[in-house]
């Protein structure tokens, strides 16, 4: 903490608070002792199961793997710049991601950034410099790194805050099935399980799969724009270097197993996914409000969007038919784990029409949930819009929208 403060005001000074269009508002990259304030201050809504102490060593830890060194992750703060004291009013994180988009028949690798982390001290609130900085954050991306084509960001405060801010909300919805160790009943597929070891081979499939997808779903004469986040190995690493370290400060051991596959008929006809733990009850005998989450979701015989959003009742049919059994394994297997990691169940992101099936097949009366407030995938755009403006999401598909993408 930094010396001689108390709540981010040095003791003894009565700082003027300006208003959130003044001009002497910066964005500005905070000093490592502004950083570990900041996070000393959010510890409270976000370390969840962690101690204190434990979710400081947890953000250092996790800004310093492979996917965040060498300028992976920056940190932002708002500051008045004519203050004699400088105070962090607000701040944030972004995460440099790679990134598809397909259009005009091509496909191109591009940069986007992630948006996580925003947060404003209660002593600063409703002066409306969360807007100001997500304002000027939303601008800078544009240019950041070599510029970026969008960003994305997953709203736990619903959809307006930064609908209003330029991050329009797409579809976040989400199925989930309970944690259970009673032996499966059902004839499904055999599904093994998939180690830390096993992911770099399958995220560059998945990569191979999604450029040719949306190579096919996008041709010279549409004007419709393909995005996809590649889920590259070091964000999945990312995600299992948290829940690694949160399940060693609560169970004095990390999970091996990381997904399931269902092999088929061997590469080109295989189901599989990976998924995450994430604990945010303190008692690490109780499940409550802990929850595993399945981050991707493939099948390699169909190209990503065929696969998401089949056009016709045959083809969503099919899908059920031959796919539901497969991804039912994944999820039993899923439904094991977390009952021995204290999750309440498993939950997928953006279900298709096969995964509500399989989902139904373990639990009966499985729903769609449709988020409202929580986790609210959103998107930035910053490309050309279509002659015809209206919303981002009219023009542009946001492909592979799962939990991997979450930052």
């Amino acid at each position: 903490m930094v010396a001689g403060c108390e709540n981010g005001v040095p003791n003894g000074v009565v700082h003027h608070l300006p208003d959130s269009q003044s001009p002497t508002l910066a964005l500005v990259h905070p000093t490592p002792e502004e950083q570990h304030l900041q996070t000393l201050k959010n510890s409270d809504p976000w370390r969840g199961a962690l101690s204190l102490d434990a979710y400081l060593l947890r953000e250092k830890v996790l800004a310093d793997q492979e996917f965040t060194r060498n300028g992976g992750i920056t940190f932002w703060g708002l500051v008045d710049a004519a203050a004699k004291d400088r105070v962090m009013l607000c701040g944030c994180e972004t995460f440099r991601k790679k990134a598809l988009v397909a259009r005009n028949g091509k496909v191109q690798e591009v940069l986007c950034h992630g948006v996580g982390s925003v947060f404003c001290p209660p002593e600063y609130r409703r002066r409306g410099y969360a807007h100001r900085m997500m304002r000027e954050v939303g601008e800078k991306l544009k240019t950041w790194q070599g510029g970026a084509l969008f960003s994305v960001l997953f709203s736990d405060i619903g959809k307006e805050f930064y609908n209003l801010n330029g991050w329009e909300p797409f579809n976040s919805s989400h199925i989930t099935v309970p944690a259970s160790s009673e032996p499966t009943v059902a004839n499904f597929p055999e599904a093994r399980p998939l180690h830390a070891e096993d992911l770099a081979e399958l995220c560059r499939t998945d990569e191979q799969l999604l450029r040719k997808s949306m190579q096919h779903a996008s041709p010279s004469n549409s004007s419709k724009i393909f995005i996809a986040v590649i889920p590259e190995i070091a964000t999945i690493r990312w995600h299992h270097a948290r829940e690694d370290f949160i399940a060693r400060q609560l169970h004095g051991r990390v999970p091996n197993i990381k997904g399931a596959i269902v092999d088929g008929d061997g590469p080109g006809k295989r189901v599989w996914c990976y998924w995450t733990r994430m604990w945010y009850n303190e008692d690490p005998a109780a499940s409550n409000g802990n929850t595993l989450h399945v981050l991707r979701l493939v099948v390699e015989e169909y190209g990503a969007l065929d696969w998401e959003r089949p056009s016709t009742t045959d083809e969503s049919e099919h899908m059920k038919c031959k796919y539901a059994p497969a991804i039912a394994a994944l999820l039993r297997l899923a439904q094991k784990e977390a009952a021995e990691w204290k999750m309440e169940g498993a939950e997928v992101w953006n279900p298709t029409v096969a995964t509500v099936e399989a989902a139904r097949m373990l639990k009966p009366e499985a729903t769609v949930v449709d988020r409202e407030s929580e986790s609210i995938a959103s998107l930035r755009w910053y490309g050309e819009r279509s002659q015809e403006g209206g919303r981002v999401a009219d023009h542009v598909d946001w492909i592979a929208n799962e939990k991997y993408g979450w930052c």
